[in-house]
């Protein structure tokens, strides 16, 4: 499998939202209602707040066969914000390989722990990559309210 990872251009904004909308709409709808994925993905979101939002976390964008498939950040206090991988994508390594690159990141960046706000679909690949739940959480999105996990991994 021939797979790049690389940082985040301002033209991969519009792909990215697509993984994210698609994800959530595809394999987080397993574990939330219909009306919590459309308050978490909606079909009317605002361009312009996501490209400002995506460029602000400033991510590491995954190709496979030259295709963006998969996106993640770690912001400088260990924070993971985004980690999507595109629901045609999954199940082929290419998740294990991005938190790997994350972990690598953080390792170069000195710190001491990871953490993220997993949602419940994504907790046991986290869990996998070696995060505990701390604790879980609700959180309200567009008037709905989603549970979700703080996780963090010691590094």
């Amino acid at each position: 499998m021939e797979i790049s990872i690389r940082q985040f251009k301002q033209e991969d904004a519009d792909t990215l939202h697509q993984v994210f909308y698609h994800t959530i709409r595809h394999v987080n709808c397993n574990d939330y209602s219909q009306a919590q994925v459309e308050a978490w993905a909606p079909t009317d979101y605002d361009k312009t707040q996501w490209d400002k939002r995506i460029a602000e976390i400033n991510p590491f964008v995954v190709e496979y066969e030259g295709v963006i498939v998969a996106y993640a950040d770690i912001q400088p206090n260990g924070y993971i914000d985004h980690f999507f991988c595109h629901h045609q994508y999954q199940g082929k390594g290419i998740a294990r390989q991005l938190m790997q690159h994350l972990h690598q990141q953080a390792k170069k960046m000195k710190l001491d722990k990871a953490f993220a706000h997993v949602s419940i679909t994504a907790r046991p690949f986290f869990e996998k990559a070696g995060f505990c739940v701390v604790k879980a959480q609700q959180v309200s999105i567009r008037g709905q309210i989603l549970t979700n996990y703080v996780m963090e991994k010691l590094l």
